[in-house]
């Protein structure tokens, strides 16, 4: 065993352990564990029953196991006295297939296969919201054009530095914290690595996000259009691709972008797939008024409509920031940490595999000269059309299991039929009188 947990625990002074696995729709879930009974713990894991989350199983399942990583250890900075620890789901002596982390496991082995390792980072973008959501909790952050705005950001340095503290306290090396483009909205980053601790990373930079604005009687929301006059909650992925001797493979200094001919191959993949992908990096009904939206307050969404891919130009789906990497600026808030990774891994993989092409780049404004990209694909409209994308999707089934897929379009159908059978406003004030 590489980490004895128990013995990590008298070491650290930990006295709880969160066990913590993500379920598909991302809902952090978790068992508060004393280190007097972790030992059992990291050799049976802890136990849950599957259908009280939103996992494809039933009450008449056996136990769900979350056997914890002890490599994931995190020692929340803020209550030092307890260690979270990110889970793989068992049942019946077998990995559940059809659970996040283990998705993007296989993805990973896949690649691994193929002789590649992707890293990744990601931009996760918030507001900070009164405690009942309904309003931003700093009444005076009203500029049109708020984005970087010195006096809202120090308004709120005392959430923002408590979080920055803590990631250089966890050694993620944060190297910027801003204001966004929307009222309320913050950004704040970390470096890169390799795509699974990133994705560990991400889920408990949420629940840290969340609980330190708790603390200070605030609440943070990850919300993909929480305001509809207000630019969205993005989630940005910046990946790359390395060979197993550290060498980044799509670089290339020949080519005008600095990108490698496997590098169109993978970007190729992701165009191919990108529709299909909504589904898993736009997942909520709310997802579809991020990317469909039109202008906001400050002018612009900063969010695709659109399959397309330019240079370093943010008007579009994939920016090319510089030669080796991608931005895929798809993603919002409300995606899974781990399937935005595996999403991402496995739109690229089956582009390499089947050498795609992802067409010619457009060096166009998408936001006022969209209509000339003649012939590209447009993202779908709703969660609905998304979901059935993802079903029909070859390649994504190929890739991910048709089981797993099937998982998961259940449970997003019965969401949409949820959401279906929910009387909105608008409908009353549209119709009343029809």
């Amino acid at each position: 065993m590489a980490v004895d947990l128990a013995k990590v625990a008298k070491e650290k002074k930990i006295k709880y352990f969160l066990i913590s696995f993500s379920d598909m729709f991302g809902v952090a879930r978790s068992k508060l564990v004393p280190a007097a009974a972790i030992k059992g713990m990291q050799k049976n894991g802890a136990g849950f029953a599957g259908f009280a989350a939103w996992l494809d199983m039933s009450p008449a399942d056996p136990d769900l196991l979350a056997i914890p990583d002890p490599d994931s250890l995190i020692q929340l900075p803020w209550k030092r006295e307890v260690g979270w620890l990110a889970s793989d789901l068992w049942m019946g002596g077998k990995p559940v297939e059809a659970s996040p982390r283990i998705m993007l496991k296989r993805q990973i082995e896949r690649a691994a296969k193929l002789g590649y390792v992707m890293k990744s980072g990601v931009e996760c973008e918030f507001h900070l919201v009164n405690e009942d959501g309904s309003g931003l909790s700093d009444t005076r952050d009203t500029q049109e054009k708020p984005c970087y705005d010195q006096p809202a950001l120090m308004r709120r340095y005392d959430v923002i530095s408590e979080i920055c503290d803590a990631m250089l306290d966890l050694g993620w090396g944060p190297y910027q914290n801003d204001h966004e483009d929307g009222n309320g909205q913050f950004e704040m980053n970390w470096d890169y690595g390799p795509c699974l601790e990133t994705a560990d990373r991400h889920t408990f930079f949420k629940l840290m996000t969340r609980q330190i604005a708790e603390n200070h009687g605030l609440r943070a929301t990850f919300m993909p259009k929480p305001f509809l006059h207000l630019t969205g909650n993005g989630c940005h992925c910046h990946a790359s691709l390395w060979d197993k001797t550290g060498k980044k493979c799509l670089f290339d200094g020949k080519d005008e972008l600095g990108m490698s001919p496997l590098s169109y191959n993978f970007l190729g993949g992701m165009m191919h797939s990108a529709e299909a992908l909504c589904a898993i990096f736009n997942p909520t009904v709310n997802s579809y008024k991020r990317i469909n939206a039109p202008a906001t307050s400050s002018g612009a969404t900063w969010a695709p409509n659109t399959v397309t891919y330019g240079g370093n130009n943010r008007t579009h789906m994939v920016r090319i920031p510089d030669g080796g990497r991608f931005e895929f600026r798809l993603m919002d808030g409300a995606a899974n940490p781990y399937l935005l990774q595996a999403g991402v891994l496995a739109g690229g993989l089956d582009g390499l595999i089947n050498k795609r092409d992802p067409g010619k780049r457009l060096d166009i404004n998408m936001y006022t000269e969209g209509h000339k990209a003649r012939g590209a694909k447009k993202l779908p409209l709703n969660m609905l059309d998304a979901v059935r994308k993802l079903d029909k999707s070859k390649e994504m089934n190929e890739a991910f299991g048709r089981e797993n897929i099937q998982s998961f379009v259940k449970l997003k159908m019965q969401e949409w039929d949820s959401f279906c059978h929910h009387l909105t406003q608008w409908e009353r004030d549209q119709t009343l009188d029809c």
